[in-house]
């Protein structure tokens, strides 16, 4: 019987499901290996450790969120506003790279504080060019708000319905503050 071929973004993928689903500590390379249903040798002939996983799911996180920075940038209705609307789980490939990094974040992983750090700046400089630093950092602060609760889904967020109006009641508060 043939083997399969090993896939890197399957495994990649299945670090980063065991990151959001069990956390980092469960994660480990016997886990991954047998969630991208390849052998330990077969991942570590793409990853020789696990900090070389997470090297390569950083990487992923900063070309999603470079990617978001550049349309937030360019949206028509204003970075702003573009950020709170976008500010919602989605299941998107940058919805999952963030919460499975910030798994990583919850256990000091310095490197993905570092990275965090840097995506954040470049979203409060693109909000920031839109409606000055002093909104800039309340808009980011109500989006951060925005995503925690729709991340955990069960909580205040609750249904797509009430994510929508909480979206509409904070772009409501956004015009205000423009002035």
């Amino acid at each position: 019987m043939a083997r399969k071929p090993v896939a890197r973004g399957a495994v990649l993928d299945a670090f980063e499901a065991l990151l959001i689903e069990v956390g980092e500590r469960a994660a480990t390379l016997d886990a991954v290996a047998k969630r991208a249903g390849v052998s330990k040798g077969g991942l570590l002939y793409h990853f020789p450790n696990k900090e070389a996983l997470i090297g390569v799911l950083l990487d992923r996180l900063d070309e999603f969120a470079a990617a978001d920075a550049d349309a937030m940038a360019q949206a028509p209705e204003g970075a702003a506003a573009y950020f709170i609307r976008s500010s919602v789980w989605d299941d998107t490939p940058l919805d999952r790279a963030v919460v499975a990094a910030t798994r990583l974040a919850e256990v000091a992983h310095e490197e993905t504080r570092r990275r965090f750090a840097a995506i954040q700046q470049r979203w409060l400089e693109e909000i920031a060019t839109d409606v000055g630093p002093d909104i800039a950092k309340a808009v980011l602060y109500m989006g951060d708000g925005l995503y925690f609760n729709a991340m955990l889904s069960v909580g205040p967020a609750g249904t797509a319905a009430q994510a929508a109006a909480d979206v509409e009641s904070l772009l409501a508060a956004l015009d205000r503050l423009r002035g």
